[in-house]
């Protein structure tokens, strides 16, 4: 858990750094103060089970067996990235291998994917559990409500999880839905529900194993609300001067991370040195990646129109057909 929490964030850290000096354009976004909902979410599943993350949870996906290297190959959109350079943000998957399903833009349409993935994986008898995200702003959208009727209606072994973090981009919980605890909005679906502390990984794994292992053996959906902070802008380009600084000064005080390294020293998990010497290595493993991805070519041109429409398919012009 440490390793992954530690990593996420160095990870993020750095590509921070690289979007500042303009190495990478566009948006990027950032998981900072949520990073225990994504690694103690991933941690919490079978190797067999599939999960789509979003853009926080970079977590999830080195959990899932991505590398910081792959990650910043991504954002810099290098041609041996794992989108070929045609992406520089999370939307990359490998559902095979990694069980990772890329990551969709338009929130909250996972939720209806997802569950269909599990009602296939339940008619084909394969024990396997699905698992999406979605944030407090994205329970308010139409392929939410479907998706968790459609899950509820045939038993789907599907688990959501609603990052609550306070901010639909600028507008806050209190002015897009008028319920406090939005995971009873499952409630609707006949679907249970439970709610818990984002920023302890440890509860987040316990709450999701919990989940996982109830839908598994047939119990059907679940809906685990998780409630954290955003403590950066929606992305580089946004400086948050709308979240009230009192609000930040509060959740920077519960830090997922430095909560967790506390525990560890108490209870003596680890010793001072061995933190430090585990935190000092994750740092060189980020910095060796970053010069990696910086050496790493660009995509040539023509590949831009490779893997758009089906590829080495033969085109039948049936206009010219008799």
């Amino acid at each position: 858990m440490h390793r992954f929490l530690r990593l996420t964030r160095a990870v993020e850290d750095r590509a921070y750094s690289l979007y500042r000096a303009g190495h990478i354009h566009g948006g990027n976004f950032s998981g900072r103060g949520q990073e225990a909902i994504s690694v103690g979410t991933a941690l919490a599943l079978e190797p067999q089970d599939k999960v789509a993350p979003m853009v926080r949870n970079l977590g999830t996906v080195l959990v899932r067996g991505y590398t910081a290297e792959e990650v910043l190959l991504n954002y810099l959109a290098k041609a041996t990235s794992p989108s070929g350079g045609k992406d520089n943000s999370s939307h990359f998957g490998d559902v095979e291998g990694k069980g990772v399903v890329s990551c969709i833009s338009m929130l909250g349409t996972l939720v209806p994917v997802m569950a269909g993935m599990a009602l296939a994986g339940k008619l084909r008898g394969v024990p396997l559990v699905t698992l999406t995200y979605v944030g407090d702003g994205a329970t308010s959208t139409g392929e939410f409500h479907e998706g968790l009727n459609f899950a509820a209606v045939f038993k789907a072994p599907f688990v959501l999880i609603i990052e609550n973090n306070g901010w639909a981009y600028s507008t806050p919980v209190e002015k897009q839905t008028p319920i406090r605890d939005l995971g009873r909005k499952a409630e609707s679906y006949g679907i249970p529900w439970a709610s818990g502390d984002g920023n302890d990984v440890e509860e987040v794994w316990r709450l999701t194993r919990r989940f996982a292992d109830e839908a598994r053996a047939g119990g059907g959906p679940r809906v685990l609300e998780l409630r954290t902070m955003r403590m950066r802008g929606h992305a580089q380009h946004d400086d948050a001067w709308y979240v009230p600084k009192k609000q930040l000064a509060e959740w920077e005080r519960k830090d997922p991370i430095e909560r967790f390294e506390k525990r560890l020293l108490k209870e003596r998990v680890m010793t001072k040195a061995e933190l430090d010497a585990a935190n000092a290595a994750i740092g060189r493993e980020v910095e060796e990646a970053e010069k990696a991805a910086l050496a790493a070519p660009m995509p040539e041109g023509p590949e831009a129109l490779r893997g758009v429409f089906a590829d080495d398919v033969p085109f039948r012009k049936w206009w010219e057909e008799e």
